[in-house]
């Protein structure tokens, strides 16, 4: 499905000289050709025509980014600017799997800033014997990010948070009575 996406993107691109209103025409003809047919709306069509655009590369696209699923190539579209930062996330996506809502929230808490960055801006292995090396390194891998969430008009900490949500299947929130 991407790699055909990726051919309509490539299409609409060659053809985009044929004025602003090509897209959502195309995206009519379709509709009256083909009623049945989902995925071919005006936005969409554009993330195609971005999507191409942004990878013009079709052996990247057949090794890479056809291997994650279409709603997590328009989040990288949409949410990541950098190709560098785009390729990392394609590569952790396939390695473990990430829904595109984990995807999102990756995204948002900087994991390509802490990881991949930071573990480029290491001394560990010049200064470290390798056991200790790869120790640091770990250590500061996956620093734990906190937010406050606010619930019912005051701040709970995260720490709170969490155990109100193991609580909340054995608690009666009204009168916080746990049972036996």
């Amino acid at each position: 499905m991407v790699i055909l996406y990726w051919n309509i993107g490539t299409a609409i691109n060659k053809h985009s000289v044929w004025g602003n209103k090509f897209i959502e025409n195309l995206a009519k003809d379709i509709k009256l050709d083909f009623p049945n047919a989902k995925g071919y709306s005006v936005r969409n069509l554009k993330y195609m025509a971005k999507f191409a655009k942004t990878y013009p590369d079709f052996e990247f696209v057949q090794r890479a980014v056809a291997q994650i699923p279409w709603r997590h190539n328009v989040t990288l579209l949409d949410k990541v600017k950098n190709a560098e930062e785009r390729k990392w996330y394609i590569q952790e996506i396939i390695n473990n799997g990430w829904s595109r809502d984990w995807l999102a929230a990756q995204i948002e808490s900087r994991l390509y800033e802490r990881q991949a960055i930071a573990h480029k801006a290491t001394n560990f292995d010049l200064r470290l014997p390798p056991p200790q090396s790869e120790l640091a390194k770990q250590t500061m891998k996956d620093p734990y990010i906190l937010k406050s969430r606010s619930y019912g008009g005051g701040v709970v900490s995260p720490v709170l948070a969490f155990c109100a949500a193991i609580l909340w299947n054995f608690a009666s929130i009204d009168s916080l009575i746990i049972p036996l």
